[in-house]
């Protein structure tokens, strides 16, 4: 199993974090609160976030790095559509 994280600034934090866990809470069984989220996409893969007052940070969890890079990708687009007011930056590690 592959662990990326990343630091996403922003104020919205908590907003975008349960944005984003309503919007796959409707395919997957996520568990969320206002300051964190576990998005279990499959058995072998996961997303988990936590939020504070400037910074969303992420976990993904993924067999491999094809797949990695492809779920990066995809919570990438699924935050920018829902902060479409501000530009996120994402420093993946």
């Amino acid at each position: 199993m592959i662990s990326t994280e990343a630091k996403v600034p922003t104020a919205h934090a908590s907003r975008y974090l349960q944005q984003l866990s309503k919007h796959w809470s409707h395919k997957f069984n996520v568990i969320f609160d206002e300051t964190k989220s576990t998005i279990p996409f499959a058995d072998d893969r996961r997303a988990e976030l936590m939020a504070d007052a400037d910074c969303l940070h992420i976990t993904l969890k993924v067999p491999d790095e094809e797949s990695r890079d492809r779920m990066r990708k995809v919570l990438e687009d699924h935050l920018n559509r829902f902060a479409f007011r501000e530009t996120l930056e994402y420093a993946w590690t």
